[in-house]
């Protein structure tokens, strides 16, 4: 019996570095002018994805885990939903952080899954900029940096725009600049431990946390870039761009042209409309717009796709 792809409603969060393009970008409905986040497919307590079509209608995303494993291929439970997606407004700098391993996570902070994650770009003014990594060469060096306050040498800056992409494992010192729109695919964790924060308070005047010794304990030193093996297909009417395959998440872009006929490589898909507008045929039609996020359900061989329109498409990892 084939099964109804699950359409999601995002789960909006304020963010003190938030902003409004998450309703001039996707036409969501956000609460205030510092919508920072919109967990668009998520099962994590902080941000429940509620189903909102067809026979799970109002069901969260962990219920169905839980309660129908055979929605993602499995015979039985197994703990946690394994992903989390994002779209995430920086209208300001987003603070300079880093994520711990699962295996800090698990033995230091109590929870099943540490954060490696990585970013599509949607949009991106110009002279955007992100942190990803840092020049310190040992974590000596990297102490006393921190402690003096020499970002500007302590920073790996780099320029982004439309249509880059970046994995960020675990470990990594990152942040998010100013002006930019991300898709993040990620594990499914909310532990952040906070670096540097520019010195700005918050609505009540007081000053974020840092973490700076769980920082000390899990940042990489050195910094090493992850180089990843980017695989193109180009057809008349579809093209896709792998950009990982890894332990964590395999995530690809999709650009659909006119009418595709696809088969399942993979149990389950976490498919994200990022721009344009079309369709999904299975045994039922969705019409499809940018800012919609659905689960491709296991069971579901064989489907199509047309319109003109582009989707970022995450999967389970190998690991």
């Amino acid at each position: 019996m084939k099964k109804d792809a699950l359409f999601l409603e995002p789960f909006i969060q304020e963010r003190i570095w938030g902003g409004q393009r998450l309703r001039h970008l996707f036409d969501y409905q956000i609460p205030s002018t510092k919508a920072g986040e919109a967990w668009t497919i998520s099962a994590h307590p902080n941000g429940p994805s509620v189903v909102k079509n067809g026979q799970w209608k109002g069901r969260t995303l962990q219920q169905l885990w839980q309660e129908h494993p055979e929605l993602f291929g499995k015979t039985s439970p197994l703990g946690h939903f394994p992903l989390l997606v994002k779209l995430i407004d920086a209208n300001d700098d987003l603070s300079v952080q880093v994520h711990p391993d699962d295996f800090y996570a698990r033995e230091q902070a109590g929870e099943p899954h540490g954060k490696t994650e990585c970013w599509y770009v949607v949009h991106a003014e110009e002279d955007a900029e992100i942190v990803l990594g840092h020049h310190a060469q040992s974590k000596a060096e990297f102490s006393e940096m921190v402690g003096s306050g020499a970002w500007e040498q302590l920073l790996r800056k780099v320029k982004v725009k439309q249509g880059d992409f970046f994995y960020v494992p675990s470990g990594t010192l990152h942040a998010i600049g100013k002006g930019i729109v991300i898709l993040e695919i990620q594990q499914n964790s909310d532990i952040t431990y906070r670096v540097y924060d520019y010195d700005r308070k918050d609505v009540n005047g007081k000053a974020r946390p840092l973490h700076l010794d769980e920082a000390m304990n899990i940042t990489r030193l050195p910094h090493m870039d992850t180089t990843q093996e980017v695989i193109f297909q180009q057809q008349e009417v579809f093209q896709l761009t792998r950009f990982i395959e890894g332990d964590y998440f395999t995530v690809e872009h999709w650009k659909v042209m006119g009418k595709v006929d696809l088969s399942m490589k993979k149990t389950y898909l976490l498919c994200s409309v990022i721009a344009g507008e079309g369709k999904l045929v299975m045994e039922n039609t969705y019409d499809l717009r940018k800012g919609d996020h659905f689960i491709l359900p296991a069971g579901n061989a064989d489907y199509r796709l047309y319109g003109e329109m582009e989707l970022v498409v995450a999967s389970e990892g190998n690991g």
